[in-house]
């Protein structure tokens, strides 16, 4: 599921997705250029108001260790 947002004045789409996502990895902000390929083509900063649809943001899966013991 996406979400919108509206874009401030002078605002570039990573701070955007960082404002309302609260992250930029994960591939947010190719994802969120890939869903508005107009955006790119204003340049960098957004014009104000602009109606902006985000990806959902990737949930990290925990890292696995394997543990070894040198006493067994």
């Amino acid at each position: 599921m996406t979400t919108t947002a509206t874009a401030y004045a002078n605002e570039r789409l990573d701070q955007l997705c960082y404002r309302v996502l609260g992250t930029t990895t994960g591939g947010v902000v190719e994802d969120a250029l890939t869903l508005n390929p107009d955006v790119a083509d204003a340049g960098v900063f957004i014009a104000e108001g602009t109606v902006v649809t985000l990806p959902d943001v990737p949930v990290a899966t925990p890292a696995t260790l394997e543990s070894v013991s040198f006493w067994d």
